[in-house]
């Protein structure tokens, strides 16, 4: 495994390999990163990781200094896992151009967290782009986690790279909650308050496919999970799964969810 440090040296190492994998990763590796990367290793000629806290995305400069870091396990884990690289770049390595604010993004950005996160996916999309015109690799894997990222994402890339976007499903632990880098700073018992949250919306979920009602039973649920587990809830929406609009009978849909749980900030789907 290569760890690769700035630009240049990235560059002379990945310049002759035209199927690349790449992962992008904030740090704090999970089962969920390790399902990318082994998707990556068995469709990719060469596997590429990053890790990078971008700072562009956080809209709260506490929540970006309090964001779990720990480069020693990671390397540890890329090691077991046989990644080909690893690109550990500095912040003035990736942003050597200002950023840009007035990037061309789906309208679909200012709803959802979008629309609690003023600012949040203009520094993703650009950091995206900005790796992408680095690495230039043919597949890019992305977790459905953060399904509204990957949409947009998507949306941006298709007609600026030849880089596939390639989608894994959500990686839960053993309580149903999403794996997540910000699982680390939860407690136990935020842990298993999370996963009951997160089985109690799949159940309601399943009930709602034939259900006429939706849009009552919707506020209900709000009003039952904010006084029975002390959450401080952003959104709770359902979606249309192809484009985000604003869910209709006959469309197949997501149920979004976005919350604090003890000030830490949890997103899933279903």
């Amino acid at each position: 495994m290569k760890i690769i440090r700035n630009v240049k040296n990235l560059k002379k190492t990945i310049v002759n390999i035209p199927n690349l994998g790449f992962v992008p990763t904030m740090g704090a590796l999970h089962k969920g990163h390790l399902k990318l990367i082994k998707k990556s290793i068995n469709r990719s000629q060469k596997t590429l990781v990053s890790i990078y806290v971008n700072p562009a995305q956080f809209n709260k400069k506490k929540d970006f200094s309090k964001y779990p870091r720990n480069t020693k396990r990671d390397l540890q884990i890329l090691n077991k896992q046989k990644v080909d690289f690893v690109f550990l770049p500095k912040t003035d390595e990736i942003y050597k151009r200002k950023i840009r604010k007035n990037m061309k993004i789906h309208r679909k950005k200012n709803v959802l967290c979008g629309k609690f996160r003023k600012g949040h996916f203009e520094g993703v999309v650009d950091v995206i782009d900005r790796f992408l015109s680095l690495i230039n690799p043919k597949y890019i894997f992305l977790g459905e986690k953060d399904f509204q990222q990957i949409f947009l994402i998507k949306n941006y890339v298709k007609n600026k790279f030849k880089v596939k976007v390639v989608s894994c499903k959500t990686v839960r632990d053993k309580n149903y909650v999403a794996l997540s880098s910000r699982n680390f700073l939860l407690s136990k018992k935020n842990l298993a308050t999370a996963g009951k949250i997160a089985k109690k919306l799949k159940s309601f979920k399943n009930k709602l496919k034939n259900n006429q009602n939706f849009k009552r039973k919707i506020n209900d649920l709000k009003t039952k999970l904010v006084e029975k587990y002390n959450i401080k809830l952003e959104y709770l929406e359902l979606r249309n799964e192809k484009d985000l609009s604003v869910f209709k009978k006959k469309n197949k849909f997501r149920l979004f969810i976005g919350y604090y749980i003890n000030k830490v900030r949890l997103i899933d789907n279903f």
